[in-house]
């Protein structure tokens, strides 16, 4: 093999990579070592800022396989064929910690995943939930602050996260998915992904339905208990990342059968609880689940700075046939996740190999910015409408319109027969085997006993017997024992 010669930026040959420039031997520095100081910029420069939250993860190539017709309710052509493929990319992440944080953590995980498309990138961003702790966007910066690590200790605070769950009754439900048995996946591979959020797809006749996505693991379910997870933690806190990362490699390739619970747009307003609401889940007996396909990932990235971390996932890059729904978690999101792109990666970020379009061509008037690779000719205008054929709409919805009324203003969450934050807590408790019940109410009792203010602890308990009475008596029976040792 030849050898390749070593180059600066700019290609001119490096002449010895070894020794800096010095003013005679051994003496000081030179500044004109362009060299040198171009190593040493770039080396300060390499890192873009971490994500706020989902700042863990980790990634693979795979393709979506549709296995069931699904084209009577939505027009989305990845959609539109049993047995067609799309090409996907994949992001897994922990929630609360830092890129330098462990993966067998007890914490949420991102499950976020791009459709290259024939008509341009679908994002779909979830997590290995079917919930969240809240459901109006306004409070997700408080919630994050309360979860992240306090200013002045430098480490997550009992304190901090129970405070806000105190006051925030609708995390009851969240809260008892975390401190579950499902709360620490033994890996990405052995954990179902969610949507979460509630979705639009219309069909071609322009029928609207509401749908939620479950991607359900193929490798089967299996989760961590806290001790097992120290254990892991202390071995490898890389955990998460070198399962699916060696699996890969190994060609065991897993895969996830996604499937949707559909509602029609009309049933919505009529729905026992409000089905926007993030933290409900649609019982499967009102709306069973239905087969769409097989989610299969069988390549590694090359580079995980440049596919992992530079990976933008936007819910807000819908295709014709999907589309929002008035979820106001979701419509905050529409904002927010393109805008933390923006800020981490530059306003061109959408031109990166691993963000850009593959299966179809990017066509528009974004030009110029920092790093624009893409700033068009002499012949080619930057406005529309234009005389010199530059792309042009098509006309047409993508998705059905959503129906608004009444008067602008900062309103509470229309109310339903059964919204409350506590009865789907108690059915998901009353779910659970007794061996199941006691890891639960250890795992809220070890983190609620060391809380300081006494006031924070019973508005908690207060949710907890809300939900369900055996569960507030188990917890608070747990919580008082941990509290007088």
């Amino acid at each position: 093999m030849t050898q390749r010669v070593l180059t600066t930026e700019s290609g001119a040959p490096v002449a010895d990579n070894q020794n800096s420039a010095t003013a005679g031997v051994g003496g000081p520095l030179l500044l004109q070592d362009q060299h040198l100081l171009e190593k040493l910029a770039r080396f300060n420069r390499e890192r873009i800022p971490e994500r706020v939250v989902h700042a863990r993860g980790s990634g693979a190539h795979g393709y979506f396989e549709v296995t069931d017709d699904v084209t009577g309710f939505t027009k989305a052509d990845f959609l539109s064929a049993v047995g067609k493929r799309t090409e996907t990319f994949i992001r897994f992440s922990t929630v609360a910690d830092s890129l330098g944080g462990a993966d067998a953590v007890r914490d949420p995980r991102g499950f976020a995943l791009k459709f290259y498309t024939e008509e341009g990138n679908y994002d779909l961003v979830g997590n290995n939930t079917p919930v969240f702790f809240i459901k109006d966007p306004i409070k997700f910066p408080d919630f994050i602050h309360s979860q992240k690590r306090d200013p002045f200790t430098g480490k997550q605070e009992p304190d901090n996260v129970w405070d806000f769950w105190a006051h925030s009754p609708e995390s009851t439900h969240q809260i008892t998915w975390l401190m579950g048995d499902r709360g620490i996946p033994a890996s990405y591979r052995h954990m179902n992904g969610y949507g979460s959020h509630t979705y639009q797809w219309t069909n071609a006749e322009g029928e609207a339905f509401f749908v939620k996505y479950h991607f359900k693991t193929n490798q089967g379910i299996r989760c961590l208990s806290s001790e097992q997870a120290a254990e892991v933690v202390g071995s490898d806190a890389n955990s998460h990342q070198t399962d699916l990362l060696q699996a890969i490699e190994r060609g065991v390739n897993p895969s996830w059968t996604l499937h949707v619970q559909v509602m029609p747009a009309a049933e919505a307003a009529d729905y026992r609880f409000n089905p926007f609401d993030l933290t409900k889940v649609w019982p499967h007996a009102d709306y069973p689940l239905q087969r769409v396909g097989r989610l299969v990932l069988d390549r590694n990235p090359e580079n995980v700075f440049a596919e992992v971390e530079q990976a933008a996932f936007s819910p807000n890059n819908f295709v014709p046939g999907i589309g929002p729904s008035p979820d106001k978690m979701l419509q905050g999101r529409l904002f927010a996740y393109a805008d933390a792109h923006r800020y981490r990666l530059g306003v061109n970020h959408t031109l990166l190999p691993v963000n850009a379009p593959k299966a179809t061509t990017a066509q528009n008037y974004g030009r110029d910015g920092i790093m624009a690779t893409r700033n068009g000719s002499r012949h080619e205008k930057n406005y529309e409408p234009n005389s010199y054929a530059g792309p042009a709409q098509i006309d047409g919805a993508q998705s059905a319109p959503l129906a608004v009324q009444g008067w602008t203003g900062t309103h509470a969450a229309p109310a339903h027969v059964k919204d409350d934050g506590f009865f789907q807590a108690g059915e998901l408790y009353r779910l659970m085997s007794e061996d199941e019940k006691q890891r639960l109410v250890a795992n809220i009792a070890g983190g609620l006993s060391q809380v300081g203010r006494d006031d924070v602890i019973e508005k908690n308990l207060a949710h907890f017997h809300a939900a369900d009475a055996d569960y507030g008596k188990r917890v608070e029976e747990a919580v008082r024992a941990l509290r007088e040792d």
